[in-house]
């Protein structure tokens, strides 16, 4: 599952698979687009076009706040979910900093309002990282903030592990949220069981029961509160149907089911190698009950590369989502103090 990512001068990019397949260069040439009309109570819809080897995809994107803002918070959501999982964080974000700052939340290629990929090995990580790359030579910020759940912080490390990046991508202060460069076996398991697994569903409440089902590590939540976070995960199930479907492509699976626990070794030495060159000020955030980090990889994560800061929160697994307001307060803190 794990590919080679080299982020050469000149902004490019050499792909290739570890197994059994050549290298695919994209480059990835900076352009200007004209700013969106700005938006302060909810996001702002927007797309990005990103290279790829079958002719190009759309990156969406979910802005928060004043669009003319030079710092940008960019949140990058987990496997299965998208960039409307940020909500709740993102409108405190621009409560506190006002029109200094804005929040991007992008959906993930194959997530959410973004395209789906014609070819499934492009589900992975340096991938990511290259249409992330792409989005920020879009939004041109002057300062960047990274926070990353499980697999946005993965294709954080990957970006932020990188020398010689342009201004604009230049990570200041980072958040990794419930991962690290060595991931539990164990949880890799429990995720592929349902994953690839969209559903069919009568209600959103129907849709909303079920995800929590394989979604309780995420901590304490009310009702309303994961009802929320379930109705942009959700589509038709085909057009003009009122049944419904998780909002992702269930090709995402194929190349997590490639994985081995000889392949994932071999990935997680390229992510210590790729952590142990960060130079942003890191925030590590873990799942006090997490089965994915664990606590031995969170400790050795504050004692090398970017030494991270480390913080806990009881009560939660895998992982935290950043609506109970002391896991809010602690970003604000971070971002923005």
């Amino acid at each position: 599952m794990e590919i080679r990512l080299l982020l050469k001068a000149g902004f490019e990019f050499e792909l290739g698979c570890c197994r059994d397949t050549n290298p695919v260069r994209v480059c990835v040439q900076p352009r200007h687009y004209p700013a969106p009309q700005p938006t302060m109570s909810d996001p702002n819809l927007q797309f990005v076009s990103c290279p790829d080897a079958h002719g190009g995809h759309r990156m969406a994107y979910w802005q928060w706040g004043n669009p003319a803002a030079g710092h940008v918070v960019l949140c990058v959501h987990g496997l299965t979910r998208q960039g409307r999982d940020f909500d709740t964080l993102a409108r405190a974000v621009c409560d506190r900093a006002g029109a200094a700052v804005r929040v991007v939340c992008p959906d993930v290629v194959g997530r959410g309002k973004s395209d789906w990929l014609k070819d499934p090995q492009g589900y992975q990580v340096p991938y990511y990282a290259a249409d992330m790359l792409t989005l920020l030579a879009q939004l041109q910020p002057t300062t960047l903030d990274w926070l990353g759940t499980s697999m946005g912080g993965l294709i954080g490390m990957a970006v932020a592990g990188q020398p010689d990046l342009p201004g604009f991508a230049r990570i200041r202060r980072l958040v990794l949220n419930d991962v690290g460069p060595t991931i539990e076996w164990q949880a890799l398991q429990r995720i592929g069981q349902y994953l690839g697994r969209t559903g069919d569903f009568q209600t959103e409440q129907q849709a909303a029961d079920a995800t929590w089902a394989v979604s309780a590590s995420f901590g304490p939540h009310t009702a309303a509160q994961w009802l929320a976070m379930t109705r942009p995960q959700l589509k038709p199930i085909s057009e003009g149907s009122s049944r419904l479907t998780l909002h992702y492509d269930p090709a995402i699976a194929q190349p997590f089911a490639a994985l081995t626990q000889e392949s994932a070794l071999q990935g997680e030495a390229l992510l210590w190698q790729a952590y142990d060159q960060i130079t942003a000020q890191t925030l590590l955030v873990r799942g006090a009950e997490s089965d994915l980090l664990a606590k031995a990889t969170a400790l050795a994560m504050t004692q090398r590369g970017p030494k991270a800061q480390l913080i806990e929160f009881a009560g939660v697994g895998h992982a935290p989502t950043f609506v109970a307001p002391d896991q809010v307060q602690a970003m604000l803190s971070f971002l923005l103090d």
